[in-house]
């Protein structure tokens, strides 16, 4: 995800915290690394690192290491001479290589052999390495940057990751907050991501989220954190009536819901009954679920809550004293 894709937006206690220790560890000349759930920003943090070091006037690589084998990975990281392997033509640089002197980010690290883990210990202890198909070494100033969403403590112990290697990264580790846990920076983040898909369909003004939209979205657990967040407000602007001045109320948190939707309905139901996991709090859950209910009945009428307690078969009554139960406001 690219800084023009993702700004730094976020004014919670938790992110600002995450600033500050970005900002404290960009000076230092040491091995950093960045874990978080997938879609938290960990390459932004990494750019952040990057562009608030001495390096930043230097180059920036990045990598994700699960995007390709485990020979290209080699290949990519450290180069190759010509003649190395079947279609290496002519030499290559690798990303450390090209790195030098700026920050090398490694993103899903995890997902690394250890052979590979090997070398980039080797290039982090002593800043040489060898191009695959030659023997001479080269020298390389590089700051490594790693990144991952799995629990590398965990995996060391069990023999899955190398634990030289994670003492090495672990000089600084910073670990990104999700989603939910940032409810202050849902909406300035949605309202952005609303902005801009606005300028792309070419219209002249975002007329804002209606407040039972708003409620959705802070409420949303959000398990694809920012990404699954852009996803979503992208999805409900482009939806919303061109002409239409009134605020975006269309949420969608699930593309694939439909009553159309293939598939065999009594093996996803067998299927979805066998693997649900049961609530810790049944009365939490049920509040839940009837507190979203009324939210996505408002916003299906657009507001108005006779038309809401219609489609609900609920009395006008009735349906407001499930809003004061729930502290749902409309405004």
């Amino acid at each position: 995800m690219s800084r023009d894709e993702q700004p730094i937006i976020g004014e919670s206690p938790a992110f600002l915290e995450i600033l500050e220790e970005v900002s404290r560890a960009a000076v230092l000349n040491r091995p950093v690394l960045i874990v978080g759930e997938r879609g938290t920003g960990k390459e932004l943090i990494a750019e952040r690192l990057h562009f608030l070091s001495p390096r930043w006037d230097q180059p920036l690589v990045k990598m994700n290491c699960a995007a390709i084998s485990e020979t290209l990975l080699e290949s990519e990281l450290f180069g190759h001479e010509a003649g190395a392997f079947t279609d290496a033509s002519r030499r290559r640089q690798g990303r450390f290589e090209l790195a030098d002197g700026g920050t090398l980010f490694l993103d899903e690290l995890a997902t690394t052999s250890m052979n590979i883990q090997e070398k980039i210990l080797r290039v982090i202890e002593y800043g040489q390495f060898e191009r695959l198909g030659s023997s001479r070494t080269i020298r390389v100033d590089v700051r490594v940057v790693g990144a991952t969403n799995e629990d590398l403590p965990t995996l060391a112990s069990q023999g899955r990751f190398r634990a030289d290697l994670l003492d090495r990264l672990a000089f600084d580790v910073i670990t990104l907050p999700p989603l939910r846990e940032r409810r202050a920076d849902i909406i300035p983040l949605a309202e952005h991501f609303a902005i801009r898909m606005t300028r792309e369909l070419g219209r002249e003004i975002f007329p804002g989220f209606s407040s039972p939209a708003r409620q959705l979205l802070l409420d949303h657990a959000w398990p694809g954190n920012i990404r699954e967040l852009k996803n979503v407000v992208e999805r409900a602007v482009y939806r919303h009536p061109d002409d239409d001045d009134q605020p975006v109320g269309g949420i969608q948190f699930d593309p694939f819901e439909s009553p159309w939707r293939p598939g065999d309905r009594a093996a996803q139901t067998s299927t979805s009954d066998s693997s649900t996991t049961l609530p810790d709090d049944l009365r939490a859950y049920l509040d839940q679920m009837e507190k979203e209910t009324v939210l996505k009945a408002i916003d299906a009428s657009n507001g108005n809550q006779a038309g809401a307690a219609r489609k609900l078969g609920l009395t006008y009554n009735q349906l407001r004293g499930i809003m004061r139960k729930h502290d749902i406001k409309i405004g």
